[in-house]
């Protein structure tokens, strides 16, 4: 198979990669397409070094065309083929003189048509793991569905069994009670306490039947809740942590839900079982009762795992945040935030009773203290839920300093920043039901608590850093001796930070520019590590600002003023100016890419384009960056429609042309332009006008 017949092959979005390839004049389709055969047999690369092989396959290709077009000629409805043939010949002959400059046109394409299969291969392979990695957890639910309907089913079974047990040990005293001794025989007398020995020793046995089968039972149990408690909750735990910090994770709790409330229903009638053992051991006894023996610590067992599923099913539903905060766990006092509790075990006569009472953590030595204000108590209910879970909403919380020692603030003795401090809130309430008093605990996610604005950006990359690497939500000390992140952690956490901010995660080039920049160039980037003082608190190389200052300025630019045209994928973002010059060099003039400043501290977005002397060497052109304050006065889209350069005579010309690799500039940002025409805009009816960019220096712009 052709790789042109592997490219019509592909899913829409890359076939339509592959349309817009082919989208210029370059190299039509069509040729592509009726000599795909051809074109893939020969060495274009080698061709384009070689201009005696050059001008062989030139001449060859117009010939494959003239055969090609008589072909068409005596096939109906092949008109309009024939005369993009005779025009396709005819521009061709532009490259008589040059044919290793076709030759370098025709081998670009055929690479890039490898590097959209490579690309779709790729995510073929990535699809597959995904949907692997779904149908695991999918089969991982089916499995605990089962085992709980399994359970369901040997509790029903159990039900029917201890209603024959106590009809067995009613009859067995009836018979007793009624046993007439006086006026029988000797041999009836024999007779008859031999068939109650009988009925005695089939009770006996049923009641130690019930009560290994109680046993059994809780083994299950054991195994069920020690899923549900030690994996499944476990999991959730730590996707809720990933998706505080940007992952695409699913965080509801519907399923956990849904099982908590079956194997809590479930053990609740075992100890239903075991009361009902006592009934009827209190109605009758003998020697070697099992009971009396067996059912103490089989009490013990459901109390004890039914208390551990009850306290376990209290969790944070929805972790502190402030309504228009950079993102949940960084919080400011004296600003309002939310937090959300969730109880597991979903049972309407609960509806309204639990009281849920919430308090800060200040038990950390030498860190801040702080009060508490708002409704610090909420009933758990179902009306606060989507979905009708036993919710506790409590929206209006704020946090005040807490005076220490005549007025003065606490003294960190770990010698920790304001923004490294990781506090919490804890929540607490009574559960009484069916003869179980539990009190239920649970604790946020560490957050950091912020006086003002201006430490927002450090308190998000603790928030960063800490849910990066660390599970232990207990672990308040964690910034006294925090370990280094693997370059995977960091490019992962890293990705999930522009998915956020621009709905596009960043790609493996980006990512391997970044590792670059960081690390210089590697084998692979497998073993490095990058500790939190130098993502944090060290400067760049040649700069007076943090790694993450850098991240962060370039993250809040694409929030805010490029979030679409980061989205669609138009600007490469990350990439070195050798790798730029390389890139360019190799394109038409007014090839033209967009990428990240290296050099701005709150983020900055330049240009560079390719172009050509008259003796036909190219050189590589770039605009000083714009910032925030610049595209919160004229879109980046518009700025690039109406960017124009001096040339020869004052005249002032746009030298972009076609955005990387090679898709026309307006096919690109059109439809980004907020610039009207003269008959769709009323203003400018009767004058024309536009803003555009002048410069006669390459390295700088002016309004």
């Amino acid at each position: 198979m052709t790789q042109w017949d592997q490219l019509q092959q592909l899913d829409t979005v890359y076939s339509q990669r592959a349309f817009d390839l082919y989208n210029g004049d370059e190299f039509p389709m069509e040729v592509r397409h009726y000599l795909a055969q051809w074109i893939e047999g020969q060495d274009w690369e080698r061709a384009s070094r070689d201009s005696s092989q050059a001008a062989f396959l030139f001449q060859v290709l117009l010939e494959n065309l003239d055969n090609q077009f008589s072909r068409f000629s005596q096939e109906r409805d092949c008109f309009l083929l024939q005369r993009n043939f005779r025009r396709y010949k005819q521009n061709f002959h532009k490259y008589q003189e040059e044919p290793c400059t076709l030759a370098a046109i025709i081998n670009w394409f055929l690479l890039k048509e490898k590097e959209i299969l490579n690309d779709a291969e790729l995510a073929l392979q990535v699809q597959t793991l995904q949907v692997q990695s779904a149908a695991m957890e999918l089969e991982s639910h089916r499995q605990i569905e089962k085992r709980l309907k399994d359970f369901k089913t040997r509790i029903e079974v159990m039900e029917h069994s201890i209603r024959c047990l106590e009809e067995q040990q009613d009859e067995f005293d009836f018979k007793y009670q009624t046993l007439h001794m006086d006026s029988c025989t000797e041999e009836e007398k024999n007779r008859q306490l031999e068939g109650l020995q009988k009925m005695l020793n089939a009770l006996d046995k049923s009641r130690k039947d019930f009560l290994s089968e109680i046993s059994a039972m809780l083994d299950v149990a054991d195994t069920l809740g020690s899923s549900l408690i030690d994996e499944e909750l476990v999991d959730w735990k730590r996707r809720q942590q990933k998706s505080c910090i940007g992952a695409p994770v699913d965080t509801s709790l519907e399923h956990l839900e849904k099982w908590f409330t079956q194997i809590i229903d479930s053990m609740f009638q075992l100890q239903k079982f075991l009361q009902k053992l006592d009934e009827l051991l209190g109605k009758m006894s003998y020697d070697n009762d099992p009971i009396p023996i067996q059912k103490p610590p089989l009490q013990s067992r459901v109390d004890t795992l039914l208390t551990r599923l009850i306290k376990s099913a209290f969790v944070v539903e929805t972790q502190p945040s402030m309504p228009q905060g950079r993102g949940p766990l960084v919080l400011r006092t004296n600003i309002q935030f939310s937090v959300k509790v969730r109880f597991l075990y979903k049972v309407p006569e609960l509806n309204h009773v639990l009281k849920v009472t919430v308090s800060v953590d200040n038990t950390v030595k030498g860190f801040r203290r702080f009060n508490v204000l708002g409704t610090l108590i909420k009933s758990l209910n179902m009306a606060e839920s989507m979905n009708g879970g036993m919710v506790a909403d409590f929206r209006h919380l704020t946090f005040k300093d807490q005076k220490v020692g005549g007025g003065g603030k606490g003294i960190n003795d770990l010698s920790l920043s304001v923004t490294e401090e990781l506090h919490s809130v804890n929540f607490q309430t009574q559960f009484d039901y069916q003869g179980l008093s539990v009190t239920l605990e649970t604790s946020s996610l560490p957050f950091v608590v912020i006086s003002n604005s201006s430490q927002q950006q450090s308190a998000w990359a603790s928030v960063l850093w800490f849910n990066m690497l660390c599970s232990d939500a207990k672990n308040k000390k964690f910034f006294e001796s925090c370990s280094a992140a693997s370059w995977a952690q960091f490019g992962e956490m890293l990705s999930w930070q522009f998915l956020s901010c621009g709905k596009r995660g960043l790609n493996d080039q980006q990512l391997q520019t970044l590792a670059l920049k960081l690390f210089g160039k590697e084998q692979n980037y497998e073993n490095c590590k990058i500790p939190w003082t130098r993502f944090s608190k060290e400067n760049l190389p040649d700069t007076n600002f943090t790694l993450w200052v850098w991240l962060d300025g370039i993250l809040n630019l694409v929030k805010v003023y490029l979030s679409d045209l980061w989205s669609d994928g138009s600007i490469m973002g990350f990439i070195n100016k050798g790798k730029e010059r390389v890139l360019l060099k190799k394109q038409q003039y007014g090839t033209f890419l967009l990428r990240f400043s290296e050099s701005i501290k709150d983020g900055g977005i330049t240009f560079s384009w390719v172009q050509y002397s008259n003796n036909g060497d190219p050189s590589v052109q770039t605009v000083r960056p714009f910032t925030s304050n610049d595209l919160k006065q004229i879109a980046l889209p518009d700025i690039l429609c109406n960017f124009r350069i001096m040339v020869a005579e004052n005249v002032p010309v746009n030298p972009l042309c076609h955005l990387y690799p090679n898709i026309p500039k307006d096919q690109a940002f059109g439809k980004y332009y907020s610039e009207k025409t003269g008959e769709e805009n009323p203003y400018l009816k009767y004058l024309k006008t536009k803003l555009v960019f002048v410069t006669k220096k390459p390295s700088i712009f002016c309004f």
